[in-house]
């Protein structure tokens, strides 16, 4: 057996085949060369002469003015979009939030007449079976005619 490589070392009778690759430049499209080209008018020099005595001449720089602005309008209607769903969104929250205390106070009024209910069923109840045993103990006399004569009863 000829093995190029015995345990991943070369053994030196391998052959490999070469291929060599050389990067071509790209040219770019003929243009015509950069010239030089003179300003249409000859800029102003100015002048100026330093405290201690010095002048300094040189050419006045002109600064760059930015392009003029399209006309927008005062607000975007986005922006007018974005702020009549956060007032929507406000005025929900606010509902909501008096849902909330209105469910909570109606709770509330509930609770109180299930109590009030409940104390004057159950008085009612009370009286029925306590004002019925209310003289179960003793005897009950019927008493026709009495006579009473000198502090002494005869039924």
């Amino acid at each position: 057996m000829n093995e190029p490589t015995r345990y991943g070392r070369p053994t030196g009778h391998e052959t490999a085949a070469v291929e060599v690759h050389t990067p071509t430049p790209i040219v770019p499209a003929r243009t015509a060369p950069l010239m030089p080209v003179q300003p249409d008018t000859t800029p102003t020099v100015a002048s100026i002469v330093l405290p201690d005595g010095r002048v300094v001449t040189g050419y006045a720089i002109e600064p760059a003015q930015p392009e003029p602005l399209a006309a927008k309008p005062a607000v975007s209607r986005g922006a007018v979009n974005i702020a009549l769903g956060g007032v929507g969104f406000l005025a929900v929250c606010g509902g909501l939030l008096m849902l909330t205390a209105f469910i909570t106070a109606l709770t509330a009024l509930i609770t109180q007449l299930v109590i009030l209910a409940a104390v004057i069923f159950g008085g009612w109840i009370a009286v029925q079976v306590f004002g019925a045993r209310g003289h179960g103990g003793g005897t009950t006399v019927n008493i026709r005619k009495a006579v009473i004569k000198r502090n002494k009863f005869y039924g």
